[in-house]
């Protein structure tokens, strides 16, 4: 990727810094060439310069001649207004990346320039530690060129998958919102462990390791997931055991319905966002 490119976000929330974060620590770009700026919180841009060495500056002084991708990182409820101020800004060939939930290409080409290159993202929090799980969808004016360039940038915070726009709604249910069904399993993997008279760091530990070797096996090998569950369970053992309390209980239907809500409520965002946007 070429080091001379500048990235701005426009909002320095928690999804902001878990990307700022990966970019910086995957070093594709120097941490100067990484803007971030919000309206008003200026402690919050002084917080992220310090801790990662870019270039904060308030809503109002961001130089958007030099820059050659937006990410837009705001609230949704924001999108419009955003968009609105940024048009006369920019120029039709600035690639505009979006990490807002629910927000279409079409609309975010309807309020910017005719052919604005538009890609949506949609990446996960664990872009932290550069191991998310990221989704692009390209606008219909996005080049060939953006999307290689939307990739190269979002290889540095973990996998990137390019997919169909409509598609976009179940990768927000499974992969958007994925890591707090994990993080809500473990939350009940230590309490299963207090009570049973385990120290629940030591039970976090184990629960940790044990969810990532799984994770590991299912991309290295070729097995399905129904193939290596059934690798590990024999009959009357205890892991079937384990798994008939699973299904006693619900915890695969649970597990479906969780990533369908998520898809669910991402479509009915969109869907209102859409109305606000024939309406105005």
């Amino acid at each position: 990727m070429d080091q001379k490119q500048k990235v701005a976000f426009l909002g320095a929330g928690s999804m902001a810094e878990a990307m700022i974060s990966g970019m910086v620590n995957a070093k594709k770009l120097p941490a100067e060439n990484i803007i971030v700026t919000n309206r008003s919180n200026d402690a919050r841009l002084h917080e992220l310069e310090n801790r990662y060495g870019i270039t904060a500056v308030k809503r109002s002084e961001l130089k958007t001649d030099d820059i050659d991708v937006f990410i837009l990182a705001m609230k949704p409820k924001g999108a419009e207004e955003a968009l609105n101020e940024l048009k006369p800004q920019i120029n039709k060939d600035q690639l505009v990346l979006s990490v807002l939930a629910g927000i279409s290409s079409s609309y975010m080409e309807e309020l910017l320039h005719d052919e604005q290159q538009v890609i949506r993202v949609m990446p996960n929090t664990s872009s932290m530690i550069q191991q998310s799980a990221t989704a692009i969808s390209p606008g219909q004016y996005a080049a060939m060129d953006a999307v290689l360039t939307a990739k190269e940038l979002l290889s540095a915070i973990g996998k990137v998958y390019v997919i169909d726009e409509p598609q976009m709604d179940i990768f927000t249910g499974i992969a958007g919102s994925g890591p707090a069904y994990f993080y809500f399993l473990m939350e009940h993997i230590e309490k299963a462990a207090k009570e049973e008279g385990l120290d629940p760091e030591l039970a976090r530990e184990i629960g940790a390791q044990t969810i990532y070797g799984a994770a590991r096996m299912m991309m290295e090998r070729d097995e399905t997931p129904t193939e290596l569950r059934e690798n590990v369970t024999s009959p009357n053992g205890t892991t079937a055991a384990g798994l008939d309390a699973l299904a006693k209980h619900g915890g695969g239907e649970a597990m479906m319905q969780a990533v369908k809500g998520a898809s669910k409520r991402s479509k009915e965002m969109s869907a209102q966002l859409q109305k606000v946007a024939s309406t105005n």
